[in-house]
């Protein structure tokens, strides 16, 4: 006990900090940590908003380029691409290229078919607009509406 008392304020701060959290971390787990952290990170998030983080990933992103150079970058890049290359196979960028691109053309598809649909919606509807119904028949409910009368008041 007296070693104690001989030694105390021979402790940097960094040390103290470090000893305190070995002691928390001991007593309460990892989870505490995780656990204060999400909490500190909603609260952040909830008076900040999310351009704070928006605006710190970008100057410590510009940081780092100005300290390491856009090289850095490049490296850390291959070396990512590398390990997954590893872990996932040789063949992965292949297969995520073709979904991408069967992706990209499905929605390309779906983009022309909806244009094409609200071009004859439209031309349907100028037809309808000018021409007298061949029919009594009730129309479908995804026909354009009926045509306003002259004078009216409404437009179309």
């Amino acid at each position: 006990m007296q070693q104690d008392k001989d030694n105390k304020g021979s402790m940097t701060v960094a040390e103290a900090g470090r000893k305190g959290g070995e002691t928390v971390r001991n007593e309460r787990g990892r989870e505490f940590y995780e656990t204060i952290g999400r909490k500190g990170g909603a609260t952040v998030k909830a008076e900040r908003g999310r351009s704070f983080y928006e605006e710190i990933g970008r100057k410590g992103g510009e940081t780092v380029k100005a300290e390491r150079g856009a090289k850095f970058y490049e490296e850390i890049g291959k070396k990512g691409g590398d390990r997954v290359k590893a872990t996932r196979g040789p063949n992965f960028y292949e297969e995520i290229g073709r979904k991408g691109g069967q992706k990209v053309k499905k929605l390309i598809e779906e983009g022309k078919r909806a244009a094409r649909a609200a071009m004859e919606a439209q031309q349907g509807g100028a037809a309808a607009a000018t021409a007298a119904p061949a029919s009594t028949e009730e129309a479908p409910a995804s026909a354009a509406p009926p045509p306003t009368e002259p004078g009216s008041g409404r437009t179309e």
